[in-house]
């Protein structure tokens, strides 16, 4: 698989029909492991890293992770084949903006990433449509385990796995889920959703995870605590808040569509007529017009269109893809007339 492949079909988690997915977007279990007999990332000097993103990637190939030709070096890669990759969530913006030797690794399906010299020298990340957290972890725990049969991990019989970060030593895990919640912010019942959360060690991040905003009404729930509790337990604790914040969000739109169902649907069908019809088409405003039209495609609203064809609409829609769609760099306003061209192409399509 190489970038020009990937750019024509969606990845896995885009799907759209796993268990709850007109809510869950996405589960994902990543793991951060090191390497004992190399310095961690911030001491390393540039031969060492080189040395470290070698030794591993060939560990990688030699256990079949992923397909040959599926290793990017990501010196090898333009500012905009690295975005793109950020876009799809195969690779934190940390490691799109570093500048030393690193790589990533990638299933063809694009269930599982492993990001070489990240934060970490690997970040293993499993990626699954919809509500399906024990089966990411199952696979991410197997991936795992073919590694470091490899790879001699850095491990302390007291601390456990040891990490860069000191939030991540323990377990190295991290468990989210990606959430779309539009009823619950328009029934403004979402902050006391996050502080529910977060009483119990649980954190509620952007679109693409630490440091970033959410986006469209999305939202990722993760574990804090790394240390201290085993991987399945960490994995049980996030899984079982879940069905809560979707029953409450199915409780939220329902609400609308009872007591405000008139406002609901101006909402939903004067989003779609934007999208539609709009010759500019800034990002932001895609990603909240098509959180509309999502909702009122999961609630019967808009009958021509599936959660698969809203969700490839929110990353198509995205900068780098566009410009890689485009074959050549855009300025701002050039991606928004193309965004909204290609918005209008493929509603034009799919909802006659």
């Amino acid at each position: 698989m190489n970038l020009r492949e990937m750019i024509q079909v969606p990845g896995e988690w885009m799907r759209g029909n796993g268990p709850e997915a007109e809510i869950v977007i996405s589960s994902r279990v990543r793991l951060a492991r090191n390497v004992r007999g190399f310095h961690f990332i911030t001491r390393m000097e540039e031969a060492e890293r080189a040395a470290c993103e070698a030794h591993i990637h060939k560990q990688i190939d030699e256990a079949g992770i992923a397909q040959p030709g599926s290793y990017f070096s990501l010196l090898d890669l333009d500012a905009m084949e690295r975005k793109l990759l950020v876009e799809r969530h195969l690779i934190s913006k940390e490691h799109e903006d570093a500048s030393h030797p690193r790589g990533v690794a990638v299933s063809s399906d694009e269930s599982v990433s492993v990001m070489v010299n990240e934060e970490d020298h690997i970040r293993l990340q499993v990626l699954q449509s919809g509500f399906q957290l024990q089966d990411a972890w199952k696979l991410c725990s197997k991936i795992d385990d073919e590694l470091e049969a490899r790879l001699d991990y850095s491990f302390s019989p007291q601390l456990g796995y040891l990490t860069a970060c000191p939030t991540n030593v323990g377990t190295g895990i991290r468990v989210s889920v990606m959430l779309h919640l539009p009823a619950l912010v328009l029934t403004r019942h979402i902050e006391k959703v996050f502080q529910a959360v977060s009483k119990i060690n649980l954190a509620v991040r952007g679109l693409y995870g630490e440091g970033t905003e959410a986006s469209g009404h999305f939202y990722q729930i993760s574990n804090q605590v790394t240390l201290g509790r085993s991987e399945p337990e960490i994995v049980t604790n996030v899984e079982t808040v879940i069905p809560t914040i979707v029953r409450y969000e199915h409780e939220a739109r329902q609400t609308l569509l009872s007591k405000d169902r008139k406002r609901l649907e101006d909402r939903v069908w004067r989003a779609f007529g934007m999208l539609k019809y709009a010759q500019l088409l800034p990002s932001d405003e895609a990603m909240m017009l098509l959180s509309f039209v999502r909702m009122g495609v999961h609630l019967g609203l808009l009958r021509d269109l599936t959660l698969r064809d809203v969700n490839e609409l929110f990353i198509f829609t995205q900068p780098a893809h566009l410009q890689k769609l485009a074959g050549t760099p855009l300025e701002p306003q050039d991606r928004d007339m193309r965004r909204a061209a290609y918005v209008r192409e493929k509603l034009g399509k799919l909802a006659m």
